[in-house]
């Protein structure tokens, strides 16, 4: 994560603008409240997004993307959660899961996430894992967002 970690002072002026697109997609086709996660965070810029309706936990492994958002937050990875069984409404990650083992990061989602639980992810279409994404979330609706697909569970 030391790119992250390179760029997390112009990480918002880089990639803030495309992020807060995709969050609103997520807003307009998803019903996120309760307890959420956020998935590679990184500043929590989109954090921020989504606490109108939710109480936010941003995840992020770059402790220097991380330590930019105000709210709760935790160091760690997609792979292994450090949260108890099925302790979150909403899930949520955008264009972060191509870096990560997506089979043990799906896993995790679905352990950390309450039976009803909203989940919504972005994935990168240019991702060389991009093929097993769409496999992996065969059963979610998906959004086409330009450079990225969004799918949503519900």
């Amino acid at each position: 994560m030391s790119y992250y970690s390179e760029i997390s002072g112009g990480y918002d002026k880089l990639h803030g603008e495309e992020q807060a697109r995709k969050a609103a997609i997520i807003n307009d086709n998803i019903a996120l409240v309760g307890r959420l996660l956020d998935i590679g965070a990184g500043t929590g810029a989109t954090t921020k997004l989504f606490e109108k309706n939710c109480e936010c936990v941003a995840l992020e492994p770059s402790i220097e993307m991380v330590k930019k958002y105000s709210g709760l937050k935790v160091v760690g990875r997609a792979e292994e959660l450090p949260f108890k069984d099925k302790c979150f409404d909403s899930v949520v990650s955008l264009t972060a899961l191509h870096h990560a083992n997506l089979e043990r990061s799906f896993a995790e989602i679905k352990r950390v996430s309450r039976p009803d639980a909203a989940v919504a992810v972005s994935f990168f279409k240019r991702a060389k894992n991009f093929g097993f994404a769409q496999k992996l979330f065969a059963g979610f609706r998906a959004i086409d967002a330009k450079f990225d697909w969004i799918f949503l569970n519900k």
